[in-house]
């Protein structure tokens, strides 16, 4: 018997190809295989497509079990998903933050509730197709590490969505495509006949499917007409935190010169900033900045435009009517059915016509349930160039790396799935974990996460 034929390990059978692929690559290195397929959802109302995708998920996984020759056990994890990633998700909108159930269903259901399960099937590892590499190592202190490093395809590296694993589910998982690049994988599935060869690829919330998101959170939250006020450029020049933001960035760049406030726009999806020549910052000059000054830095601008009303008269009849003063700083452009139910950057839902470019959501004032809009890519309120992590909220995958307080390093950081890294600085205080980014950012959303990389390898993350 080979060392690898000792050790069992459950792959997390989907019914997709990537899982299929990692399935048959386990089976062809040696390992004692077994699948194991689990359903956290069973309400098909909430999907766009109205019926049940997860029995037909199941029945393509267990033909790929099959055909690849390793035993298939199903478990329902339902119950465990919607206390842990759905309830999360409610809560959090209901904040009038944006959650990423994908972290959170990598945290607390594959590799903990799933985990658990497939260890009481015996097994040693579990495997999953995700498109990162896992390496072990001797750390610093002679302990041994576990790091996750970039999948070898760039167009599918799926680190992010395993930030928020710990040392302990690490020593567990294998990942067994994360170096291999998605047309390859299409390839092997092809040429072993795997009945997921051409399936693609899920989408929407994890293990929940493709939803229209209003619709699925109006399942526990009340929708409540408000108002959506378009906020005009004039509003920055009179604004304090706007104007503190910009001299606050001047005071530490090395060299004089116009500060960069907004981001320059590449496509809808990355909205990327163009590179730079190096840090525009100086170590010296951020070391320098006192905890109120980085998180004063570190908070978006906020909106408070209020509108009066005057009484006119309209028509033959002179018939007494009411309307908003003109307000040089906005105007209420539409209404909408509860602020939650937006995010920072949203496009698409606001039915808001009358405008040359897109608006966008720069703000949702959830106690005044105020949505506040601005039209274009390059609007101020969409860039923004600091944000902060409460030091409650910061996750290291690599414990013996940790930053202290004072501390300061050069990390690059991901704010969203499939952003391309951003170059920036970490700063560490008492009060948080601070990042400077070398280019202003589109759309910095409270309740998703930032992510930092030393090269190729995660080392961290923790949430907006």
């Amino acid at each position: 018997m080979t060392e690898n034929q000792k050790i069992k390990v459950c792959i997390g059978l989907s019914g997709g190809v990537d899982s299929s692929v990692a399935a048959l690559l386990l089976k062809q290195q040696g390992y004692d295989v077994f699948a194991l397929f689990m359903q956290n959802w069973h309400d098909a109302s909430t999907t766009l497509h109205g019926d049940c995708e997860w029995e037909e998920d199941r029945f393509v996984a267990e033909m790929v079990a099959r055909k690849i020759g390793i035993p298939f056990y199903f478990v329902d994890l339902s119950k465990e998903y919607r206390q842990r990633v759905v309830d999360y998700m409610f809560d959090e909108y209901e904040k009038g933050r944006t959650p990423n159930p994908d972290v959170l269903c990598n945290r607390e259901i594959k590799f903990d509730a799933f985990l658990k399960c497939a260890e009481k099937l015996g097994a040693d590892y579990v495997a999953t197709g995700h498109y990162c590499r896992k390496e072990t190592v001797q750390g610093p202190d002679g302990q041994t590490v576990h790091r996750i490093l970039a999948g070898t395809d760039p167009n599918k590296d799926q680190s992010y969505f395993l930030c928020q694993l710990s040392q302990e589910q690490l020593s567990k998982a294998m990942f067994p495509i994360g170096d291999i690049v998605k047309p390859e994988v299409r390839r092997i599935a092809h040429e072993a006949d795997l009945p997921s060869a051409d399936k693609k690829d899920s989408q929407g919330i994890c293990f929940v499917g493709k939803v229209d998101l209003p619709t699925f959170l109006q399942q526990k939250l009340k929708p409540c007409e408000g108002d959506i006020v378009e906020v005009y450029d004039a509003y920055y020049a009179e604004n304090g935190q706007y104007a503190f933001i910009r001299e606050t960035l001047a005071s530490i760049m090395k060299e004089e010169g116009e500060v960069k406030m907004i981001t320059d726009y590449v496509s809808e999806d990355k909205a990327v900033s163009v590179p730079v020549p190096g840090c525009p910052f100086s170590q010296e000059k951020i070391a320098a900045l006192s905890d109120d000054d980085l998180l004063r830095l570190s908070l978006p601008v906020r909106y408070d435009i209020r509108f009066e009303t005057e009484t006119y008269r309209s028509g033959r009849k002179h018939i007494k009517k009411t309307r908003y003063k003109e307000n040089p700083f906005g105007k209420i452009v539409g209404k909408h059915d509860g602020a939650q139910f937006y995010t920072i950057g949203q496009r698409k839902g606001l039915n808001v016509g009358g405008h040359k470019d897109s608006i966008f959501v720069i703000e949702t004032d959830i106690p005044d349930n105020i949505i506040y809009v601005g039209e274009g890519h390059t609007h101020k309120g969409l860039s923004r160039s600091c944000l902060r992590i409460a030091p409650e909220e910061i996750h290291w995958i690599r414990r013996d790396l940790k930053m202290v307080p004072g501390e300061i390093r050069r990390y690059r950081v991901r704010i969203r799935y499939r952003q391309p890294l951003q170059d920036a600085t970490a700063v560490m205080r008492d009060n948080g974990l601070y990042i400077l980014f070398d280019t202003p950012q589109r759309g910095i959303t409270p309740g998703q996460f930032a992510v930092w990389y030393d090269g190729d390898e995660m080392l961290g993350s923790g949430v907006i």
